[in-house]
């Protein structure tokens, strides 16, 4: 499967076929995130069909950033 095109998000059109998708440390969850070609993708496990997000490691970083701080707390 190949990620559809995001023309115009500057994301790159990459081929998720052969990633290596890692599910958290604590084996909980639906999130499961691969490295691929200097880019993370994040998809959600129950649905590996289902399109992945696409973010570049400045994106990562910042989003990583703010969950931690809390950021997306919905409780």
């Amino acid at each position: 499967m190949t990620s559809r095109s995001l023309a115009g998000w500057g994301k790159p059109d990459l081929d998720l076929t052969e990633a290596d998708w890692q599910s958290s440390s604590r084996g909980v969850g639906d999130v499961q995130i691969a490295f691929v070609e200097g880019f993370i993708a994040m998809r959600n496990s129950e649905r590996p069909e289902s399109p992945s997000l696409i973010f570049s490691p400045d994106e990562w970083h910042k989003f990583v950033l703010g969950a931690r701080g809390g950021d997306f707390d919905l409780t």
